[in-house]
């Protein structure tokens, strides 16, 4: 559908809002997300490792010239892409067993809009065969699914990136929730020290001593932590806590090679 007019003022949202694509496949659907983005303000766009490579003709083709419009970050692994990110939600056409909290659509845009204020924040889609994996959406905060039917409720990518973008947009001129300066989550990048730290330790005292379960338990561990939304004083308490146990208990070797937080 044409619109586009040069002599019009762009309106953007906050660029503390980054769209993130994890492990997309096709240029194609690169490109209409993002002409998706542009027109609904968003202008950060971030990829984790997207088959074809970056940059890509038939992204920028597909994009309609909205590729112009948009910072692209491309991250080879999803941990680097979302290490200074402090609030995630993992969008899933699926239930999930990870006990986390589950939006709908609109609280999702709702908590996403207010915690940028402050911070960056993200929005994860997963890859357009089999979306989102388990370990992908342990990293997130809280999942959010959209209420579709049921017997088919898979999206196009672009799609998908474009319903969440245009109820984003539709929330630009409504004052969002002020955000809790007294309680901001700790950054992923610091979750991801201490998940690092931690599951080196369970595998030298052998918590994670059956490779069958390692990954399962790893998961629950990660979502049981985050669940509490601890702060970067808190997260730090909490790591120096358990590190004065290990090292009283004369097991200190994993810290000594370790940058502090």
């Amino acid at each position: 559908m044409a619109g586009t007019s040069s002599l019009l003022p762009a309106t953007l949202l906050t660029s503390h809002l980054n769209i993130i694509l994890v492990r997309p496949q096709m240029g194609e659907n690169i490109g209409m997300a993002i002409r998706a983005m542009v027109n609904c303000g968003l202008t950060s766009l971030r990829l984790v490792a997207p088959r074809d490579g970056w940059p890509s003709d038939s992204a920028q083709s597909a994009s309609a010239g909205g590729l112009n419009h948009l910072s692209v970050s491309v991250f080879p692994t999803l941990e680097e892409a979302v290490a200074d990110l402090s609030f995630v939600v993992a969008t899933t056409a699926r239930p999930r067993t990870l006990a986390k909290p589950a939006f709908g659509h609109e609280q999702a845009c709702q908590a996403l809009t207010s915690k940028a204020q402050v911070h960056p924040v993200g929005l994860l889609f997963g890859p357009e065969k089999a979306g989102l994996t388990n370990d992908d959406v342990a990293l997130a905060d809280a999942t959010v699914t959209l209420d579709l039917n049921p017997a088919f409720a898979s999206l196009n990518l672009a799609q998908a990136v474009f319903v969440f973008a245009y109820a984003l947009w539709n929330l630009r001129d409504a004052p969002p929730a002020p955000p809790q300066e007294s309680h901001i989550a700790a950054p992923k990048k610091e979750w991801l020290y201490f998940f690092e730290t931690w599951e080196a330790i369970l595998t030298q005292t052998g918590f994670l001593h059956v490779p069958e379960k390692r990954g399962i338990m790893i998961r629950n561990l990660r979502t049981m932590f985050m669940r509490g939304q601890f702060s970067h004083q808190e997260l730090q308490t909490l790591h120096g806590v358990f590190r004065s146990l290990l090292m009283a208990d004369g097991k200190k070797g994993v810290f000594e090679h370790k940058e502090p937080l």
